[in-house]
C-alpha cells in the first residue's frame, strides 16, 4: 500500500503512506494514499458509518484501511512486506483502523497495540489529527510521533526509501511548495504507472517480476494492484474534503466519492510524550 501525507505547517506533524506530501498555504494537513488490494477481495467505497466516521469497508472481515471522525482524528494502516512470515490465523489488519477511530484516548490505544502486537500480521498503523499524528507498528518498538513536515509510509518501516516513497514525495513536496490548492495534482502523483529500474528496486524477498509490479506508485496487475486512491485534506478554517478515487482491475476509474465537512469538536490528539 502507499500513502503519502503533506503538512502545511512546518511545525505540525502529518502522516502518510507510501506517497508524501508537504505543504499547502490554506491546508493545515493532508493525506494522499493509494490502497493496493487483490481484487477479489470485496470491498465497499468510502461511505459514513453508523459509527460516525467516514472509510470504505472491507466487505471480507469488516474492517477498513483509511478512515477520518467528523473531529478530525483519522487512522490508516499499510501491511509489511515479509515473505514467508504469515499467520493465517491472525485478526484482520483492518480492524486496527476502526479501533483507533473508536477509542476515546488515542494514545491509551496505541499503547494497549504494544501488549498485543502478537495478534496481527506485520503491519503499519498511523493515526492523529490535524496537529499530531503517530506511527505504530508491530515489527518496531513501540509508538512514536511522526515528525512535522512531508512523511512517507509504503510495506516497510516509516520512511524506508524504497523508489516509489522517494518519487511521489518529491512530486508532493514540489506541489505543496507552489501552494497550489489543486488536489489533482495529488491524485497525478498517486496514478504513476512507472515502475523502477532493476538496479533501484528494493529487495523484500519477493520474485523479481514482482518486485517490479509492486514498485510503481499505482499498481496494475490481474490479481492484485491499486484498488482506490484517496486524498484527505483539512483546511485552517476547520472545512475537510474527503476524495476517494476507485477503480477497475485494469486500473479504470469505476467510481468517485467527493465528502466536504466541517471539524467538529471533539477528542483530541495527545500531545507528544
Amino acid at each position: 500500500m502507499t500513502r503519502p501525507v503533506a503538512c502545511p505547517d512546518p511545525r505540525r506533524p502529518c502522516a502518510s503512506s507510501p506517497s508524501p506530501w508537504t505543504r499547502i498555504r490554506a491546508t493545515r494537513s493532508s493525506i494522499a494514499a493509494n490502497r493496493d488490494e487483490y481484487h477479489a477481495r470485496e470491498a465497499r467505497p468510502a461511505h459514513w458509518w453508523d459509527e460516525g466516521w467516514l472509510a470504505g469497508r472491507d466487505l471480507s472481515a469488516g474492517g477498513t484501511w483509511f478512515g477520518v471522525r467528523r473531529d478530525g482524528r483519522w487512522a490508516l494502516v499499510t501491511n509489511v512486506r515479509e515473505p514467508g512470515r504469515k499467520e493465517a490465523n491472525a485478526a484482520s489488519r483492518g480492524g486496527l483502523v476502526t479501533g483507533a477511530l473508536s477509542a476515546g484516548s488515542l494514545g491509551a490505544y496505541l499503547s494497549r497495540l504494544d501488549a498485543d502486537r502478537g495478534r496481527y500480521n506485520g503491519y503499519n498503523l498511523l493515526a492523529g489529527n490535524a496537529g499530531a499524528a503517530r506511527w505504530a507498528s508491530n515489527r518496531t518498538a513501540s509508538a512514536r510521533a511522526v515528525d512535522p513536515g512531508v512523511s512517507a509510509l509504503s510495506n516497510a518501516a516509516l520512511g524506508t526509501p524504497w523508489p516509489k516513497v522517494r518519487k511521489v514525495s518529491a512530486a508532493l513536496s514540489a506541489w505543496a511548495g507552489r501552494g497550489d490548492d489543486d488536489i489533482d495534482e495529488l491524485f497525478d502523483a498517486l496514478a504513476d504507472r512507472e515502475r523502477a529500474s532493476d538496479e533501484a528496486l528494493p529487495s523484500t524477498g519477493v520474485t523479481l517480476d514482482l518486485e517490479r509490479m509492486l514498485s510503481a506508485p499505482f499498481i496494475v496487475g490481474d490479481r492484485y494492484g491499486t484498488r482506490c486512491s484517496t486524498v484527505l485534506v483539512v483546511a485552517r478554517d476547520g472545512q475537510a474534503r474527503f476524495v476517494e478515487r476507485s477503480f477497475d482491475a485494469a486500473g479504470r476509474l469505476s467510481g468517485v466519492v467527493d465528502e466536504r465537512f466541517g471539524i467538529t469538536p471533539g477528542t483530541r490528539f495527545e500531545p507528544r510524550s
